[in-house]
C-alpha cells in the first residue's frame, strides 16, 4: 500500500519525501506554538495570526463560489432527480469508509472501527457499490467521520493557527498537511484514466456543495461571514476530535493534555448547554435518517430556524448531514 502511494505521488509529481517533510515541519511548528509569559503562565493563543491574508483568500473563494460553484450546485440540486442525488451522495460517502476505518483503529476506537467496517462491507455489497445506504436501514451501525487531522489531534497535536486555503476553504496548520495523506486514500486517486479521476473529483465537490446550499442564507445574514466560518470550523473540528465532548483544557487553549483528559471524561457529548429548540430537534433524531421537511413537521419550527438549529447541532458533532439533505444523530 505504501509503495502504491509513493508511485501515485510520483505520477502527480509530488515527492514522497516532500510529503514527509511537510508533515514533520507542521508537527514541529505546532509543537512550538505554545508560549509562556514572564511569570511562567501560558500565554493566551491567537487562533488566527494570519487573519489579514486569510480574509483575502476568503474573498477569493467567495467570489469563485458565487460565480461558479454555487450556480452549478444550484442547477444540480434543482434539476437532478433526488434519488440520483441521494445515490451519488451515498456513493462518495461510502468511498470515505476505508479512511474512517483506518483512523478509528489508529485512535484505539476498536468498537467504532468495527461498526464502520460493517457499514462499508454491507453498503459495498448489498448497496450496489455504495449507491444505497443499506447500513442505515435498521442495522444499528452508526456512521462516523475520522481523518488524519482528527487522529493527530487525538494524540495531542494542537491545531495551530487557522488557515484559509485557496479553493479548499478553512483548515488549520495541523489539518492542512494531513489532508495530503487522506487524499491518497481516496479510491479515485488510483484511477489510471485522468479524465475519470477528475470527473469523480468534480462530481464529489459538486454534490458536497449542493448539500450545503441551505446554509447560504444563514451565512449571508451573519455580521461577519469570515468570522462565522472560522469559528464554526474550529468549533466543529474540536468537537470531532473528541467525539462531541472536548475537555475543558482544549476549549481554553491548553493543548498539552487533550487526549489524556478526554479519556477520563464521559464518552457522550455534553447536551446541557443546548437551547430548548436544539434539544427538541435532537430528541427527534435517531440513528435513522430524517429529512428537513419531516423535522419541520415534527418540531413545528419554521424552515429558517430549523436550518440554524441543525447547523449548530452539526457543529457540535451531535448530528451528521447525510446525502439528500437528510440528518442522523451520531450518539
Amino acid at each position: 500500500m505504501l509503495s502504491r502511494t509513493f508511485r501515485s505521488a510520483s505520477r502527480l509529481q509530488i515527492s514522497p519525501l516532500a510529503i514527509a517533510l511537510v508533515l514533520l515541519a507542521a508537527t514541529t511548528l505546532l509543537g512550538g506554538c505554545a508560549t509562556t509569559q514572564a511569570d511562567g503562565k501560558p500565554r493566551e493563543r491567537n487562533p488566527d495570526p494570519f487573519e489579514k491574508v486569510n480574509r483575502g483568500v476568503f474573498r477569493f473563494n467567495d467570489t469563485l463560489d458565487r460565480y461558479a460553484l454555487r450556480p452549478a450546485a444550484t442547477i444540480y440540486r434543482d434539476y437532478t432527480p433526488k434519488i440520483v442525488q441521494t445515490g451519488v451522495g451515498n456513493f462518495f460517502d461510502n468511498l470515505g469508509g476505508p479512511t474512517t476505518i483506518l483512523h478509528q483503529f489508529l485512535q484505539g476506537k476498536f468498537k467504532e472501527g468495527t461498526q464502520d467496517t460493517g457499514r462499508f462491507l454491507l453498503n459495498t455489497t448489498l448497496g450496489w457499490g455504495g449507491l444505497i445506504d443499506v447500513a442505515s436501514g435498521g442495522t444499528n451501525l452508526p456512521k462516523h467521520d475520522e481523518d488524519s487531522g482528527q487522529t493527530l489531534g487525538w494524540w495531542g497535536v494542537p491545531p495551530g493557527p487557522f488557515l484559509m486555503l485557496p479553493f479548499l476553504g478553512p483548515a488549520t496548520l495541523r489539518d492542512a498537511p494531513a489532508r495530503i495523506a487522506d487524499d491518497f486514500t481516496q479510491p479515485f486517486r488510483w484511477y489510471d484514466s485522468g479524465s475519470e479521476r477528475w470527473f469523480s473529483l468534480g462530481l464529489s465537490f459538486l454534490d458536497r456543495r449542493a448539500q450545503y446550499l441551505s446554509l447560504d442564507k444563514t451565512l449571508a445574514q451573519t455580521y461577519d461571514p469570515y468570522v462565522f466560518v472560522r469559528n464554526a470550523y474550529l468549533q466543529r473540528r474540536l468537537y470531532l476530535v473528541f467525539d462531541g465532548n472536548p475537555p475543558q483544557s482544549a476549549q481554553s487553549g491548553d493543548d498539552a493534555n487533550w487526549a489524556e483528559e478526554a479519556l477520563r471524561e464521559s464518552e457522550e457529548p455534553a447536551v446541557d448547554d443546548l437551547t430548548p429548540s436544539e434539544k427538541g430537534v435532537l430528541t427527534l433524531l435517531t440513528l435513522h435518517q430524517k429529512d428537513v421537511d419531516t423535522l419541520i413537521q415534527e418540531s413545528k419550527l419554521p424552515s429558517s430556524q430549523i436550518n440554524a438549529v441543525l447547523t449548530m447541532l452539526e457543529l457540535r458533532g451531535l448530528i451528521r448531514r447525510m446525502p439528500g439533505n437528510n440528518f442522523v444523530r451520531l450518539h
